[in-house]
């Protein structure tokens, strides 16, 4: 089995097992993330409606102006947790549950945590 394989089938079996415990409601709604090679997407999902309440990634216009061509993954990455902190207390959002996809809680997953919590967000 290819190492990619066996790294995919270990990110889902982590994300199972978060999504068992990890749940959006109204009052407080789940923040996912989810990144490729070149970009990191952040949503913040309501579970009992089951609709995506704000969204932001790093191919927004917003934030990809503020993007420049030396700017590191880690660095995008607190460009989109700091967005959707502001897009989130634009819409009256203050607590979410935190469910990282399967990812590790390191580098660009934790960059994207705590630009999100220096804007207002607790979780």
């Amino acid at each position: 089995m290819k190492t990619q394989d066996i790294k995919k089938k270990r990110r889902l079996r982590r994300k199972f097992h978060i999504r068992k415990r990890v749940n959006g409601t109204s009052e407080m709604p789940r923040m996912t993330v989810t990144k490729s090679l070149k970009h990191i997407y952040a949503q913040i999902i309501d579970d009992s409606k089951g609709g995506t309440l704000v969204s932001v990634s790093t191919l927004d216009k917003d934030v990809a102006a503020l993007i420049k061509p030396d700017t590191t993954k880690t660095g995008k990455s607190q460009l989109v947790g700091a967005a959707i902190a502001r897009k989130a207390e634009e819409k009256g959002i203050k607590r979410i549950a935190f469910d990282r996809n399967g990812f590790l809680y390191h580098g660009r997953i934790k960059a994207l945590a705590d630009a999100a919590r220096k804007g207002g967000l607790e979780f």
